[in-house]
């Protein structure tokens, strides 16, 4: 009876597709502090490919804050209106650590996006660590380091925290 049923667990565990995370698909919202006085906010779609590498297609919105002149503190006023970029890009990102339920990935893109005024370009590098959680959700630190293109700020530098969500 007992090889009977080990013959069953073994059979019926092989019967079942295993994907190894391959092909996962998750929405993400990651939002940080970035030197010097800077808010980011990204969204976007990540869509792994074969061994834990992914890419992905990206939203960004960023806010620069400035000391308000005439009170000398950071007001409402000198917060949001002080200097915003948006921007949309992709990102490959390769695999380079990789331990239970943990992966860590170096970040390579490029975006295109506008202030008010200009058109801006960007080249992001970076590494993000994502932390697999029970249910699917996948919680990520990352540090980015961007250079943008004819913008306010040349370099941009930070810690960014966030989520990631699973679809089909």
């Amino acid at each position: 009876m007992r090889k009977i049923l080990m013959l069953f667990a073994v059979l019926s565990g092989l019967s079942v597709n295993v994907f190894a995370s391959d092909d996962d698909k998750f929405i993400q919202i990651g939002t940080g502090i970035l030197y010097e006085r800077g808010w980011d906010l990204t969204v976007g779609v990540e869509h792994e490919t074969r061994y834990h590498n992914a890419w992905e297609y990206f939203g960004n919105v960023y806010l620069k804050w400035e000391e308000c002149a005439s009170c000398k503190h950071i007001c409402p006023k000198s917060f949001w209106k002080s200097y915003n970029t948006w921007g949309l890009g992709f990102a490959y990102k390769p695999a380079m650590v990789r331990k239970r339920n943990s992966v860590g990935r170096l970040r390579l893109g490029v975006s295109a996006g506008s202030d008010k005024h200009e058109l801006l370009g960007g080249v992001h590098v970076g590494y993000e660590q994502n932390y697999r959680l029970r249910n699917g959700l996948v919680v990520y630190w990352q540090v980015k380091s961007d250079l943008m293109i004819n913008g306010k700020d040349l370099f941009r530098t930070g810690l960014v925290l966030g989520v990631k969500l699973p679809f089909k």
